[in-house]
């Protein structure tokens, strides 16, 4: 494996943990490449991560991520998710010029040779030009989603379906689609702001070098090849971003835990993994919706009398509201007893080793694109709950191209029932399709890890990738017309 102990790559995000998360995962995958990563992220990132690196050696074979940390313009004690509107205002300007200000501090001693956001990054993108940069995004969601939203802000389609939802939406490789399986950006009630993000992000396209998406050619096959020769900048699969366990790479996985490359937003409950041993093999139902969802006290209600009324064992992950929230949902009364033995509540849990336990035999989740991608690279099928942004269209596509699940109809003022929960976790366990769904996901877990092996589809396109930033006469022109896989 070739090494690159002079090149430095910077990597910007504020601190969310769902867009934190596969930007760890893709510095993790470039250290083991000899390239030095610097991730500069925003101060709550420094009070809420448990552990990080800040080394700084030059030493290949010490590989590390250095942490470097930049006001977004506001307290630590401000509510961003409350005020989210406030605050993409803020970063938009304060937080804009106070990462420009680090790039140009940072500059004095480290030559970058390009700078790494995401999509929700847009007002980052020019940083990066005034700063002589080449610009990279890594897509943290499918590439099916740059492929509608490229089409829908490209005005390429004219999205009948926004007027008349009852009119299929036909888009180049992609299923039907209703308008219940739309991302939720691109919807007429989108909120301004979060719309805003994604429209900034594709005027900015222009000045954007590379594309590199958090998935695998052979996962996401014919939407790859109907935008090849169509879309501009093309993206290019380089995931699943994944921890290498999950991937059968011990050995990766206990080097990262020996330099401490580990970073988490919330203290996981591992006490999870000692009650999976006591399981049986398959049966568990595993339970999370992410760390952004907060669920009714309706629907909490119907989620627990679901498993209860299933009688199959399950580890819920249910995050509490912080302490200085005031918050009325818990679970119903009774429920915990009436489950004592067979189920389990936590706060937070490591939700890889979760989906890698034996004992686990689907998982009931939001499909956020970071969970499905864990999921389908564990080979654990899934039941759908999809509430926004990307979700409902990761679900059409767990169900109808991965065939990997079942999706959760919603009733009266989108709620699930209680019996839509048992029908589910019936149809996922026992159903007639249960061991067909169980045997494709197996299949994509395969298919996940041949991605990023030598000479795997995700593999070639990293290192066409490292081999443009390292200077090695890959141009533009040359990856634009490059083959997808």
């Amino acid at each position: 494996m070739a090494l690159h102990q002079n090149i430095h790559v910077l990597m910007a995000t504020p601190a969310v943990h769902s867009h934190l998360n596969p930007m760890l995962k893709f510095a993790k995958c470039l250290i083991t490449k000899g390239i030095h990563v610097t991730i500069a992220t925003t101060e709550p990132a420094r009070h809420s991560m448990l552990k990080h690196t800040t080394t700084a050696d030059p030493d290949a074979t010490n590989p590390s991520i250095q942490f470097e940390f930049f006001s977004d313009g506001l307290d630590l004690d401000f509510d961003r998710h409350s005020n989210y509107d406030y605050w993409i205002d803020v970063v938009r300007t304060k937080g804009c010029k106070n990462l420009s200000d680090l790039i140009v501090k940072l500059s004095q001693r480290t030559k970058f040779s390009c700078i790494i956001l995401h999509q929700f990054n847009p007002f980052f993108i020019p940083i990066a030009k005034q700063n002589n940069l080449p610009c990279v995004v890594l897509w943290i969601h499918p590439c099916a989603l740059y492929s509608i939203y490229y089409h829908f802000f490209n005005k390429l389609d004219d999205f009948t379906i926004l007027q008349d939802p009852n009119e299929p939406l036909r888009l180049p490789g992609l299923p039907l689609l209703d308008f219940d399986d739309l991302p939720s950006f691109i919807l007429p009630k989108a909120h301004p702001s979060l719309q805003k993000l994604i429209s900034d992000f594709f005027t900015f396209l222009g000045d954007v070098k590379w594309i590199l998406g958090d998935s695998f050619y052979e996962l996401e096959e014919e939407v790859l090849e109907s935008m090849s020769g169509v879309v501009r900048p093309m993206v290019f699969p380089i995931g699943p971003l994944v921890s290498p366990f999950l991937l059968g790479k011990e050995e990766e996985e206990k080097e990262e835990r020996d330099y401490g490359l580990s970073v988490d937003m919330w203290v996981a409950d591992d006490s999870c993994l000692q009650w999976l041993d006591g399981q049986d093999l398959g049966l568990v139902v595993y339970v999370s919706f992410g760390s952004l969802i907060v669920l009714s006290q309706e629907q909490i209600d119907n989620i627990a009398n679901g498993l209860l009324m299933s009688g199959k064992p399950f580890l819920w992950v249910l995050k509490r509201p912080s302490p200085e929230k005031e918050s009325t949902v818990r679970l119903p009364d009774g429920f915990l007893e009436a489950t004592s033995g067979r189920g389990l509540v936590v706060n937070w849990c490591p939700q890889e080793q979760v989906l890698k336990h034996k004992a686990v035999g689907c998982f009931l989740t939001h499909c956020g694109w970071s969970s499905t991608l864990e999921t389908v690279v564990a080979g654990v099928p899934v039941i759908a709950f999809p509430e926004w942004t990307d979700q409902p269209t990761n679900a059409k596509l767990l169900t109808d191209v991965f065939k990997m699940g079942v999706r959760m109809r919603k009733g009266d003022g989108g709620i699930v029932s209680s019996k839509e929960v048992e029908r589910c976790i019936w149809e996922m366990t026992d159903g007639p399709n249960a061991k067909a769904m169980a045997k494709r996901a197996a299949e994509l877990m395969e298919a996940g890890k041949r991605a990023v092996e030598d000479g795997g589809s995700s593999h070639r396109n990293l290192d066409l990738f490292i081999a443009d930033i390292v200077g090695k006469n890959v141009t533009a022109e040359v990856h634009a017309n490059a083959e997808i896989a």
